[in-house]
């Protein structure tokens, strides 16, 4: 599974999950120069250059040393085609288990539609299919919207903390 497993289209009632292209960046970087997006993880928002090298970088779909697969998508609005966020999945073996780190993200201006918990329900059901058996994110333990998404696609916490952010676990 691992090896093999790479980015497809993915649909669902009102999203196009799109496989990550490096020329993404440019429709990306304006939606997500937002430094309100970066509240519960840090940072701040990737310039267009920084964040074309990094959509180059994820595009290749795995880890250097081939141990990760990375599995990053645009969601799209199938209903007029606007970017309303992205999605990503980082897909690993442990004892012959397949595992993801899931991750979801909707610009500012498409919040509160339900498109986050639509488009990381449409991932993890197309992980599921791939053969990943386990799920899991990490979420700020303040960041109710995120939470409220990890449940409604079957994750519940833990008491493991990493990097200041709760583990879920499906």
């Amino acid at each position: 599974m691992g090896e093999r497993i790479a980015a497809q289209p993915v649909h669902s009632a009102r999203l196009e999950l799109e496989p990550l292209r490096p020329d993404h960046a440019d429709e990306m970087a304006p939606l997500l120069d937002d430094a309100a997006l970066h509240e519960f993880i840090g940072g701040e928002p990737a310039t267009l250059d920084e964040l074309r090298e990094r959509y180059t970088r994820q595009a290749v779909g795995h880890s250097p040393d081939g141990s990760q697969r990375w599995l990053n998508w645009v969601a799209r609005a199938r209903d007029g085609g606007a970017a309303v966020g992205t999605t990503q999945a980082t897909v690993s073996a442990t004892d012959g288990v397949a595992t993801a780190e899931v991750a979801w993200v909707v610009v500012r201006s498409q919040q509160g539609k339900g498109y986050a918990v639509e488009s990381a329900r449409a991932m993890v059901q197309w992980l599921k299919d791939q053969g990943v058996e386990v799920v899991f994110a990490h979420v700020h333990p303040e960041h109710q919207a995120s939470m409220a998404v990890a449940r409604a696609i079957g994750l519940t916490p833990t008491d493991e903390v990493v990097d200041g952010e709760v583990r879920w676990w499906g």
